[in-house]
Formats: structure tokens, sequence, C-alpha cells
């Protein structure tokens, strides 16, 4: 028998997904603002898209942005992966302590890391700029990275590696042509939301930047402390753009890996 939601539940969360997305539908629709001020809309343009990309400052921002995104993603993916497929093998008291290290960046407020980190790097006179920020965004990287792909392995089990070693693969075979094709889905996953989250960063990015690193988050509080203006709001809707179709691009490779896992299994 079917139970039937009751009718406030469903106020109740379209409540919930208009608070949380109206805010962000305002600075979209005010990115296309003709007038400066924010109260008054007195037509559609694209011109603040057009001043951004001409803005050398942005220019100079989104270039650090995408070179930060793009090291500590390859870095983070390949130490996040081999941490995953190396604590598979350990026993389970093991797996649950060092996992439990693996989850602390998730769990650890960002202020706490962002300050922490900015200590490390002041003890060991390390000069703050894309270097520190690098280090810090594989930092918290890994995790989501390790977190995505230990749940495709477990997801996958042991019956197809021991088969290939039934069948005289050896211990890089049986990775090579076997493991690896199966978590490729999760890898990729767990690549594009760790680009994500080092797009996105301000806060662990902002204790650990120095003057001549900043980056795309960083210039934007900069820019809102002199009041919010229409590049600001192309800015951040160009930003909130990118990141929304990386998070679907990431859950459409899991899904179509989880399809692709359940064709394999099949004896037809």
């Amino acid at each position: 028998m079917k139970s039937k939601n009751h009718p406030l539940l469903g106020i109740h969360s379209l409540l919930v997904m208009i608070f949380i997305y109206l805010p962000i539908a305002f600075i979209i629709a005010y990115s296309f603002n003709s007038s400066r001020l924010a109260a008054d809309w007195s037509g559609f343009t694209f011109e603040w898209y057009v001043s951004l990309f001409s803005n050398r400052r942005v220019m100079e921002a989104l270039s650090n942005t995408l070179i930060v995104a793009l090291v500590s993603t390859v870095f983070s993916t390949l130490l996040g992966t081999m941490a995953a497929i190396a604590i598979r093998k350990v026993g389970k008291k093991s797996k649950a302590g060092i996992g439990g290290l693996l989850y602390l960046p998730i769990i650890i407020p960002d202020i706490i890391m962002g300050l922490s980190l900015l200590v490390l790097f002041t003890q060991f006179h390390i000069p703050l700029g894309k270097l520190t920020i690098i280090i810090a965004h594989i930092t918290f990287s890994i995790s989501y990275v390790y977190v995505i792909v230990t749940t495709r392995l477990t997801g996958m089990g042991g019956q197809l590696e021991e088969a290939a070693q039934d069948l005289g693969a050896d211990a890089w075979q049986t990775f090579r042509h076997v493991t690896l094709p199966q978590i490729m889905p999760g890898i990729i996953s767990g690549a594009i939301i760790a680009f994500t989250m080092s797009l996105d960063d301000f806060m662990v990015s902002f204790f650990v930047s120095g003057p001549s690193s900043t980056t795309l988050p960083i210039y934007i509080y900069g820019q809102v402390k002199r009041g919010i203006s229409p590049e600001i709001n192309a800015l951040c809707t160009l930003l909130i753009l990118v990141s929304v179709t990386l998070i679907f691009l990431a859950q459409f490779v899991l899904n179509r890996g989880k399809g692709q896992k359940k064709r394999s299994v099949l004896p037809f």
C-alpha cells in the first residue's frame, strides 16, 4: 500500500527551494540589467559581460583560478585515487581510522583549515602565492576524490578481479584491465568535483593567497566591499553556470558508469 505524503510537505519543499534559489535568480537577472543600480531595472543588455572580458584584473584572476584548479585537480585526483585503492586492502579497523582522517578536510570548517594552513606555511617560511593555494586546494580536494572513488570501489566488489587472477593475470594486468576501467567513472567524477571545489573556493584561498595570486572568488569579495556592480553579477552568473554544469556532468558520468557496470555483469 502506497503512503501519501502530507500536503504541507510539498509546500515546505517548495518554500525551501525558493529560499535557496531566489537570491541566485536575482543575481542572474540583474547581470542583464542595463542600469548600474540594482534596484532600478531599465532594460536588457549584454554590456556587462562584454566589459567583464575586457577587464584586465578579471582576466588575471581567471588565469590564476584556472591554473590553481587544473594543477590541484590533477594531483588530488592521483593522490585520492591511490589512497582509495590502497586503503581498500587494509583491515577494517585501520580502514576506519585512516578513512576518518581523510574525511576530516570535509568536516573541518573552512576558516579553521585556512588558518591552520597559513600557520603551517608561515612556520616553514613558504611565501604565499599560487603554490600555497595549490597545496591548500590539493589538501581538501583529495578527500572528495577519495570518497567518490571509494564508493565506486565498494560497489564494484572483488569478483571480477578474482576471475582475472584465476585466468593468470598478474596484479598490474588486473588493475589495468579490470579495476581501472571499472572505477574510471568515479575517478572522472572525483576530478570534476575537485575542479569545481577549487574553482569556487574562497575561505581557504583567502588565507593562503599572496598579492599576485588573486583568484576569482577573492576578486569578487574585494569588489563587493565597494558595492555590488553589474559586472560582479555577471561574473557570479558565469561561475554559477560553470559550477552547475560541472556538477551535472559529474553526476552524469557516475550514473553512466553504474549503467555500464550493470550491463557488464549480464550473462548475454
